[in-house]
């Protein structure tokens, strides 16, 4: 691996189509996990195999057909947009591509770390020749991860980014593939600064804190506070969950009713911020500033409920994963960083 940053252009991924061809239904288990009541099941573009079975805690597993080596791409909750579309591009690459095997993955819940690591273990015992992560915590996966590469299985690291100091003590170097979080999210604090001015009064909806993202998100938007003149009321945790996030939300609103704007480092933050909005009958007197640019968003920023988002190119952050994952297959050496680009959107944007 090259001590380089490469830095990605979006144009590159323009022909790419976001066409969804997954659908919620019940599916049977697979060998080795115990059942459950939830699952997904997938409609091929080609002539090629797609199964899909869920594992012990309700995580989707679906893989397909080709040749080649095997890969492993290991996803956070698939109950976010953002993985779903996440996962729903690598598949379709795969089919394009046809010149290596896929099995994608991902958990219920954003913090769910055990389960994680439990499909990393899983995916090590399969002897799949590479694996491509999004780890939902910084630290807690890079055990599981050395021992995968102690295995002989390539790993990239996309879009959260493990911690450096627990890699160098499990004596492992990863290839990480994504954007810079505290830059993109400074972009998205930027337009709500400008869109309330300075002495705009806001609060800050974190992501999961083991997560070095949530940390950088975290980092930016303050430096869009800081820069902007804004006063930040209070900053809380909501562990990217919209759920959580509406219900504290709905706490926020009514310790500071005089809130002006919010800054979500997820999209699915912002949608619990919405519910949260309409529980109350607070409307649209909340300006709302967010990070992900899920579909469901962007509408929500047609309507003028969303002030503005960030696209991270999430869906290409998996194929970029998975060819660095190739090259290193390959023998091929390849930037410590592959910086992926990141975009204000705002309604002017769609």
């Amino acid at each position: 691996m090259s001590n380089e940053t490469t830095e990605v252009s979006s144009g590159y991924y323009t022909h790419l189509s976001r066409r969804r061809f997954l659908t919620r239904m019940g599916v049977l288990g697979l060998a080795g996990y115990a059942l459950v009541g939830c699952g997904e099941t997938v409609t091929s573009l080609t002539t090629k195999t797609i199964s899909v079975t869920p594992t012990s805690a309700g995580a989707i597993v679906a893989s397909t057909g080709g040749t080649g080596p095997t890969i492993g791409l290991v996803m956070k909750s698939l109950n976010n947009t953002f993985f779903k579309d996440m996962r729903d591009a690598a598949l379709k690459y795969q089919q394009q591509k046809g010149t290596f095997k896929l099995i994608t993955t991902g958990i219920q819940t954003e913090t769910d770390i055990d389960e994680q690591a439990t499909i990393v273990e899983n995916l090590i015992k399969q002897k799949v020749d590479a694996i491509v992560i999004a780890p939902a915590d910084s630290y807690g996966l890079v055990p599981v991860l050395a021992k995968a590469v102690k295995a002989g299985i390539k790993v990239v690291n996309i879009d959260v980014k493990l911690d450096d100091g627990s890699m160098k003590k499990a004596e492992i170097d990863l290839v990480f593939v994504g954007p810079d979080n505290a830059a993109g999210a400074k972009l998205s604090g930027d337009v709500l600064a400008k869109t309330l001015g300075v002495g705009g009064k806001v609060v800050l909806l974190e992501g999961n804190p083991g997560a070095a993202n949530a940390l950088q998100r975290k980092n930016g938007f303050l430096a869009a506070v800081q820069e902007g003149g804004l006063n930040l009321l209070q900053s809380k945790t909501a562990h990217w969950e919209m759920e959580e996030a509406r219900t504290i939300f709905i706490n926020l609103l009514t310790a500071y009713p005089n809130v002006q704007g919010v800054m979500c480092a997820n999209d699915s933050m912002v949608l619990g911020v919405i519910k949260a909005l309409e529980t109350t009958g607070a409307g649209n007197k909340v300006q709302i500033a967010g990070f992900d640019n899920i579909p469901e968003v962007q509408l929500l920023i047609k309507e003028g409920k969303v002030l503005v988002t960030v696209d991270q190119y999430g869906s290409q952050q998996a194929i970029f994963g998975i060819d660095n994952a190739l090259k290193l297959l390959a023998g091929e050496q390849v930037a410590s960083w592959i910086k992926t680009p990141v975009k204000a959107i705002t309604k002017a944007d769609l």
